[in-house]
């Protein structure tokens, strides 16, 4: 399990974009369980939608994204100071469906799951739920490289 303050020791993303509140479950090189909690607080919500707040589908992807180099970093095998000397490009996101809206309250779950790694380059498969009930999947291509 790791919190937000671990997890910003992996990620170099910030406020108003550090999309991952918590990492549940990892098994490195194999699998990870993080979440972000949806709130009306966001910024995201002033302009999308006034009156109707739905989290945009990008956001939900990049939080993918950022679950998925917190799953990468883990499992590779490098300190603390050699972490923060990289980053991860994302390279491609295939097959992004969006199955049902995201709103204020919910309880965004990320499932990432490694598809392959080859070297520096990962392929991850990324699910996202609210409540047990799939809202958005994608497979994401990344490769780790040094800033």
């Amino acid at each position: 399990m790791m919190d937000v303050v671990q997890i910003q020791k992996i990620l170099p993303h910030r406020f108003p974009f550090l999309l991952v509140d918590r990492v549940t479950e990892i098994t490195p090189s194999e699998s990870l369980i993080g979440f972000k909690n949806v709130t009306i607080g966001e910024q995201i919500f002033e302009g999308h939608f006034p009156g109707h707040p739905i989290y945009p589908g990008v956001m939900i992807l990049e939080g993918m994204a950022q679950a998925g180099g917190i799953l990468a970093f883990q499992s590779m095998d490098m300190t603390e100071e050699e972490a923060a000397n990289k980053v991860v490009y994302f390279m491609s996101i295939d097959g992004a469906k969006f199955r049902a809206p995201v709103r204020p309250g919910d309880r965004l779950q990320y499932r990432m799951t490694v598809v392959k790694r080859k070297g520096s380059i990962w392929v991850l498969e990324g699910k996202a739920y609210v409540d047990d009930a799939l809202v958005a999947q994608a497979e994401l291509k990344a490769m780790i490289v040094d800033k």
